[in-house]
């Protein structure tokens, strides 16, 4: 796994969205091991508090979990979690802002969802 760091958010949030990432898009699957705190202070340089406190966040929200003496794992519903978060965020970042634009420009719910359905076919 690459991991990209910036300096816009701090270090272990930016551990938990890229170990969170890695869940959605496959790379970890339901029950596969994630990198040790420890692999991963290692390889980017990090304090092993700042990585544990990455993914701890993660273990909070049921992503991952500690299995005691072999490492963290993959919980079989983190991908529909986060599924589900992300359309959640999705509707709050883009579909509001959506709807609000097409009222705006008096498009109706009908000439809004045949755009929509042109912009599906076009894919």
């Amino acid at each position: 796994m690459l991991f990209e760091f910036n300096n816009d958010e701090p270090l272990y949030r930016q551990i938990a969205n890229q170990i969170e990432e890695g869940i959605f898009t496959g790379i970890f699957p339901p029950d596969s091991q994630v990198p040790s705190t420890t692999e991963l202070s290692r390889q980017f340089n990090l304090n092993p508090a700042t990585v544990l406190k990455g993914m701890n966040q993660l273990v909070t929200a049921g992503l991952i979990e500690k299995k005691r003496g072999l490492g963290m794992f993959v919980t079989e519903t983190a991908p529909a979690q986060i599924t589900e978060k992300r359309q959640a965020a999705f509707y709050q970042q883009h579909v509001q802002d959506l709807v609000k634009e097409a009222k705006q420009l008096n498009l109706t719910k009908t000439a809004l969802l045949a755009l929509i359905e042109r912009g599906y076919d076009h894919e």
